[in-house]
């Protein structure tokens, strides 16, 4: 452990980590100090990596097991649990989501690493929505506590006035080829820090109880506090970088502005455990069968 450096780089999210070689096998002290690091800062850039697949998903097992590349979409030919986010295919996730919340317990982390940069934009957008929560006044908090969510992956994705080409339409068809249903609480309680969150983002279609008109304008209501300016981490990639963040208390977001130039990261991403409300309660499936996507973590 001894030369890890680890500098914030804003006030409530993200730090740069450096003096550790996470290409190689990581000591017990190291891999702890790192997971305190994502306890904190919920989002670790590491810079000038020297990482292919096989070397990233070593990495992302000293944190827990590795999940399947995605419920539904496709991975890499031949790397069953890295997924292409790839401009080429269309998977330019420019909505605030947290990844994969329509599954019953979806990753604890995710790991993205640069492959393809285009020369400016493609940021992704790193929000802490643990500093959201904290951040609500008091009336809208006890409300939040009380509710709970249902995620899905089918719903329609197309903004009112665009054009759907085949291609988006190919792509719609390969993500909800399985369709998927879960209730999470809208307040999810971190599993190692305690911390509360609001545990919504763009798989959070309804809130229980509500009609759908009611419910989007509770959750509209509760994002706009998740990506205040002042807790987002603003990502400009460069070659050889990994960035982790914690997928249980963060939404992220990728800015398509980039002119469609040529963008790809590869994601893997480490199983989660079943998300908690702040009465202890569990989230529960109502659609859709993961087990061939991820175990639950211990």
């Amino acid at each position: 452990m001894s030369g890890i450096e680890i500098h914030k780089v804003t006030a409530h999210i993200g730090a740069r980590v450096s003096g550790v070689d996470i290409d190689r096998p990581l000591g017990s002290d190291t891999v702890a100090a790192l997971r305190e690091a994502l306890n904190v800062h919920k989002a670790l850039v590491f810079d000038d990596v020297n990482l292919d697949d096989a070397t990233q998903q070593s990495f992302v097992r000293h944190f827990g097991d590795v999940t399947t590349a995605h419920p539904t979409v496709s991975s890499i030919s031949g790397t069953p649990n890295v997924l292409p986010v790839d401009s080429e295919r269309g998977r330019a996730a420019n909505h605030w989501h947290t990844d994969v919340t329509f599954v019953l317990n979806p990753p604890q982390a995710t790991t993205l690493r640069s492959i393809t940069i285009p020369p400016y934009g493609g940021e992704t957008l790193i929000a802490s929505s643990a500093a959201a929560y904290r951040r609500l006044p008091e009336p809208l908090r006890k409300l939040a506590d009380t509710l709970w969510a249902e995620h899905t992956n089918d719903y329609d994705y197309a903004v009112a006035d665009e054009e759907v080409d085949e291609q988006q339409a190919a792509n719609r068809a390969e993500f909800t080829s399985i369709k998927y249903r879960t209730v999470h609480p809208v307040v999810r309680v971190h599993p190692l820090t305690g911390e509360r969150g609001l545990f919504i983002g763009g798989f959070a279609q309804r809130i229980v109880g509500l009609s759908p008109g009611e419910s989007r304008k509770i959750l509209d209501l509760l994002q706009a506090y998740v990506t205040r300016p002042e807790n987002i981490l603003r990502h400009r990639w460069s070659e050889n970088q990994l960035v982790v963040f914690d997928n249980r208390i963060t939404q992220h977001y990728a800015v398509d502005n980039y002119d469609g130039r040529s963008r790809r990261l590869h994601r893997v991403t480490v199983a989660g455990d079943v998300p908690v409300g702040i009465e202890g309660k569990a989230s529960y499936s109502i659609e859709g069968d993961a087990s061939h996507y991820t175990a639950v973590a211990a």
